[in-house]
């Protein structure tokens, strides 16, 4: 058995690139993430290994009375963001929310449930033995005693995080570290 399977926290990820963008000043509204040629940046990171899934994970949006207008931005730009990836041969899996919180007088997005079924496919992926090695494309320490599990079931497992800010937790924790740089980034989104 060969398999080495690719697990994305979709939001994570996307997070992820509007920091890097926001740290070489560049405005993330301008950048497309939607479109962005994934398929390039995963395989220029990721050359070294072949594999033979890849699973991004996002949270189902919900509408917001009072912020209709963003709601129906971010559904419209999920669904672009799922086309562009199933066309570029990922799994797309919806899991867990995305909810309006009103704070104060401030709404606030929050995502719940990805890692709990990123955290439930890692371990029956490693139980049922469907897997040698799982690249774990999240900064989500809470992540940190499924990685033991899934080693203790003799899973090889890479963290994959980026060269600005990576967790060190995850870093202590799977048995490797490969990141991707500020400039794969930069060069997937168009930026020169």
């Amino acid at each position: 058995m060969n398999t080495t399977i690719l697990f994305i926290d979709g939001e994570n990820f996307v997070h992820k690139i509007e920091e890097v963008l926001e740290n070489k000043k560049i405005n993330k509204h301008k950048i497309d993430i939607a479109s962005v040629n994934f398929s390039n940046l995963f395989n220029k990171t990721l050359s070294e290994f072949k594999l033979s899934r890849k699973i991004f994970y996002a949270a189902k949006l919900h509408f917001h009375p009072e912020t209709r207008q963003k709601s129906e931005e971010l559904i419209k730009l999920q669904r672009k963001l799922r086309n562009n990836l199933i066309n570029q041969g990922y799994e797309f899996v919806m899991a867990g929310n995305v909810r309006a919180q009103k704070i104060g007088n401030k709404i606030i997005f929050r995502e719940k449930g990805v890692d709990v079924k990123i955290a439930v496919d890692l371990v029956s992926f490693s139980a049922d033995k469907l897997l040698k090695t799982a690249i774990l494309c999240s900064s989500d320490s809470d992540l940190q005693p499924v990685i033991e599990e899934a080693k203790k079931r003799h899973v090889e497992v890479i963290y994959l995080g980026f060269e600005m800010q990576p967790n060190k937790g995850l870093t202590y924790t799977t048995n490797r570290t490969v990141l991707f740089r500020n400039s794969e980034i930069l060069e997937a989104c168009g930026v020169k």
